[in-house]
């Protein structure tokens, strides 16, 4: 008896700590709040906390009145981590860029991929990869991510961080690769290189 009780306390699941400070990080300004990949609502969401993390996105932007389509689509990846489809696909709508260049048309193409994906339309993703597929490559797109300040992005092992045209086709053939699974888990598959 006592080693059954000793073994459902070892395998009870640990609850994750949600709490985090809202006033410093409502305050923060959009970059260091979004894009800092180790703080910001990142933290949050590193430690399981989606719904709450998603929530915060949200919250930030009503603060701040910002209508960035990138938080809206971060929250929408939230949303869906968190399995809440409905109210993903909305949030990524959103995130939709006005331009018609080769960058935004891959974006949007990206996006309709996405929604595609949480409704559960697999033919439309399908068409929509294909699509993605086809966009030329605009004639200034450098394999080598750069940030705001025209640096190189660096991985953590010092190596520039390198990027394929087009942007996000990896991700929308990991979502095929890994259909019928969840978007927190198909959005982390990629399907094998080509090369």
């Amino acid at each position: 008896m006592m080693v059954f009780a000793s073994l459902l306390l070892v395998s009870a699941p640990q609850a994750v700590d949600c709490r985090y400070d809202r006033e410093h990080l409502i305050a923060m300004d959009q970059r260091s709040f979004d894009q800092d990949l180790t703080g910001g609502w990142r933290a949050l969401a590193a430690k399981g906390c989606d719904r709450e993390a998603a929530d915060l996105v949200r919250d930030w932007r009503v603060a701040h009145k910002a209508e960035d389509g990138i938080l809206y689509w971060h929250e929408g990846q939230l949303r869906a981590d968190a399995g809440d489809y409905a109210a993903a696909a909305p949030l990524f709508e959103k995130s939709r860029k006005p331009g018609t260049n080769g960058y935004d048309r891959a974006w949007n193409l990206y996006v309709d991929g996405s929604i595609a994906f949480v409704r559960g339309d697999r033919a439309g993703l399908e068409a929509v990869r294909a699509k993605l597929a086809a966009v030329p490559r605009p004639a200034d797109f450098q394999e080598e991510a750069r940030g705001p300040d025209g640096k190189p992005i660096l991985l953590p092992d010092g190596t520039p961080w390198r990027v394929q045209w087009p942007l996000n086709l990896d991700v929308l053939d990991g979502l095929l690769g890994c259909w019928g699974k969840p978007y927190a888990e198909a959005y982390g598959c990629r399907a094998p290189s080509a090369s």
